[in-house]
């Protein structure tokens, strides 16, 4: 009972030292906050504004952003069938950000296991690992996915794979990279020493300790893969009408942009906060999780007054 005490003041301490260092990092804590708000509006904006999103209304076509006559849900204004803007920010995130989520956590998954195996094995089968994860970094990855979308039509899964696919040599080497340093410490020795098994001592020792860099790692690599879907959507070989995603709306606000530019501003804008708060968050994790920069955080003081 008391070690179970202590382990959860210790956590709740951890909690409070991380709150600390947000805290002391204004863009970072923006950041943190604006991820925050996009989180609960994917969780429960659908279900508040669902319906709007796809309701049409002559009578708001192309209506103007900051015009509450026709209710808040207009203030950014309407699209070229009257739909809000707003309604189609909140559900066209949980698409983007669902999408995105799946296809990170896919080649984060896939890729470290086969990092782990390519890192820890020197047998034939780790080369033709590094071989596959080396023929898919010769191609651009959005011409990658063009090629292949175009190939077996654009869809929810054929997305979510490419998109993996293509970030998957990203896991496949850090892991890689993790294992062979791990696996020459005192720790794996002694597991062979006492008649452990490769795959005990790969999953059960050494993948727990790469699992934070590929966790680091999938949040760096998060924003690229929104930027990815934005523009496959954007080029028509993303998610299909009646569904969307914020690259859809770009793309269909584009012949807009002299007279209603609202229609591409906004979810282009939303693109450009989301990856930006995504990149200052996963540089600010990665300032506190190593020791030797964490002192920028630990110095900073409030000024007295």
């Amino acid at each position: 009972m008391a070690d179970v005490t202590a382990s959860s003041v210790k956590s709740a301490g951890n909690v409070r030292q991380l709150a600390i260092y947000l805290t002391r990092d204004k863009l970072a804590l923006c950041a943190a906050a604006f991820l925050t708000i996009l989180a609960l509006c994917v969780m429960f904006g659908p279900l508040l504004v669902g319906e709007m999103a796809g309701k049409l209304g002559l009578r708001q076509r192309n209506l103007a952003p900051f015009s509450l006559d026709q209710g808040f849900v207009y203030i950014l204004g309407a699209d070229t069938l009257g739909r809000p803007i707003l309604a189609r920010l909140i559900v066209g995130a949980q698409t983007t950000i669902g999408i995105a989520a799946a296809a990170v956590f896919c080649s984060m998954v896939i890729g470290g296991m086969l990092g782990l195996v390519a890192g820890y094995s020197e047998r034939w089968y780790s080369h033709v690992i590094l071989r596959g994860a080396d023929i898919i970094m010769s191609f651009p990855s959005l011409l990658l996915a063009l090629i292949v979308l175009y190939t077996l039509g654009p869809s929810v899964a054929n997305l979510v794979i490419v998109l993996a696919i293509t970030r998957m040599p990203v896991f496949i080497r850090t892991a890689r990279a993790e294992v062979l340093e791990l696996r020459e410490r005192m720790f794996v020795s002694a597991a062979l020493s006492m008649g452990a098994s490769a795959g005990r001592i790969l999953f059960r020792h050494i993948a727990p300790l790469v699992l934070p860099t590929l966790v680091t790692i999938a949040a760096i690599d998060f924003a690229t893969v929104i930027l990815a879907e934005s523009a496959l959507s954007f080029l028509g070989l993303g998610i299909q009408p009646p569904d969307f995603t914020w690259g859809a709306m770009v793309a269909n606000g584009r012949g807009y942009l002299a007279s209603a530019w609202w229609i591409a501003f906004w979810p282009g804008l939303a693109i450009l906060f989301t990856t930006l708060s995504l990149n200052i968050l996963a540089s600010w994790a990665r300032t506190v999780a190593d020791p030797l920069q964490r002192w920028r955080l630990q110095s900073l003081r409030k000024a007295p007054r």
